[in-house]
């Protein structure tokens, strides 16, 4: 089986490229498939995590973010012409390769993968939930021009996904928002590690992962933390990422006067003994593609509180079980919900024994079996 993984760029510390990684790896060391990952605008940067030697990466060295740098007009006129210069070499190199099986992440090659004859099987995994795909909820309630080129993309990013092979979402609540569109396969994302030590959910420390960015909402976590922090001597919260609003949240920390108990860290690469080494782990994102940080702290052992943002949480909680499923958003319930788990220390590593063992069908063995069964389809159906 020969795969093609199309991707923008595999340079940053998040969920989707530890994902992406590890599903790449597994494709090329257990499966044994002949792996090509294909980039746009890698241009030598090496990833944060490591590619099997046996995936073989390939750069088109076509800069898109070179549009940004000029007016709305002469960026409109750039993007197109790097999209036919990307589309001409991205032909020649899938029909140079043929491989069986193509996957974009619904990034700006779905415009045209279909049209592409090289007689592959086109597949596209959205790593976010409808609404949020290529941004397109920047669109919804900004006026009527913006309000109608939206209504235009999303059209076309509906025309565009009909004419796939197989469309793969994370979320049994995401596949409902594409029904009318096709039907979707779902597949969640694998567990990266399990580890044998887990936490004892007995220290004063409460974790977070995520990139700073407006989608995590840490914004709102500091929120909840100002009204029970100072009830709670000892107490910490370590958030593990970095991005654009690390200034902003420091600033908030430091207005609210928390900043002896939350603390913005830089990332790490070993975050499971981070997560071992606290008593429970915290999501506030205003929305998810499927929540890879749940099943991370899980796996160690750790119980999770969550908003019930779109779309994941929902799919990987069993409210009150191994975690708390909180109304989106709802900063009250948050701080409430984290000062319960903080003053009852029994019920912790009850809930965390029932995460880890709940997290298990996520494991790799489970969903990569998964990914086999619709390569294995498709590919017969081709023949």
């Amino acid at each position: 089986m020969r795969i093609v993984y199309l991707y923008p760029e595999l340079s940053f510390v998040g969920g989707n490229d530890r994902v992406i990684v590890d599903k790449l790896n597994y494709f090329a060391e257990v499966f044994q498939y002949d792996v090509y990952l294909v980039t746009t605008q890698q241009f030598g940067k090496k990833p944060f995590f490591e590619l099997s030697p046996k995936v073989r990466h390939l750069d088109m060295e076509i800069d898109f973010n070179k549009q940004y740098k000029s007016t709305f007009f002469k960026r409109v006129f750039i993007y197109f012409g790097l999209l036919y210069a990307y589309k001409r070499k991205l032909r020649k190199l899938l029909q140079t390769i043929k491989p069986d099986i193509t996957i974009t992440t619904v990034s700006r090659d779905l415009d045209f993968i279909h049209s592409i004859k090289d007689g592959s099987k086109k597949i596209a995994e959205a790593h976010l939930s409808k609404k949020y795909v290529r941004a397109l909820d920047e669109y919804q309630g900004k006026g009527l021009i913006k309000g109608f080129i939206g209504k235009y993309l999303w059209m076309k990013l509906e025309d565009r996904v009909k004419k796939l092979d197989a469309f793969v979402v994370l979320t049994n609540e995401d596949a409902k928002n594409w029904e009318k569109v096709r039907r979707s396969v779902v597949i969640p994302n694998p567990l990266p590690f399990y580890p044998e030590s887990v936490s004892s959910c007995d220290n004063k420390k409460i974790i977070c992962v995520g990139r700073f960015e407006y989608q995590k909402g840490f914004d709102l976590l500091i929120e909840a933390w100002n009204m029970i922090s100072g009830r709670h001597a000892g107490w910490e919260i370590h958030v593990y990422g970095k991005g654009s609003l690390a200034g902003e949240l420091s600033d908030l920390i430091r207005q609210k006067g928390l900043h002896g108990s939350f603390f913005l860290e830089e990332p790490v690469t070993d975050i499971e003994n981070k997560y071992i080494d606290s008593s429970f782990f915290v999501l506030s994102s205003r929305f998810e593609g499927f929540g890879m940080v749940l099943i991370e702290a899980m796996s160690c052992g750790l119980p999770v509180i969550s908003f019930d943002c779109p779309d994941g949480p929902s799919d990987i909680i069993q409210d009150g079980e191994d975690g708390f499923l909180i109304q989106n958003g709802n900063i009250e319930e948050l701080a409430e919900k984290i000062e319960y788990l903080i003053e009852h220390d029994a019920l912790r590593p009850i809930m965390g024994r029932a995460a880890r063992t709940n997290v298990q069908k996520y494991s790799k063995e489970t969903v990569m079996s998964e990914w086999k069964k619709l390569f294995d389809g498709l590919v017969r159906h081709k023949t």
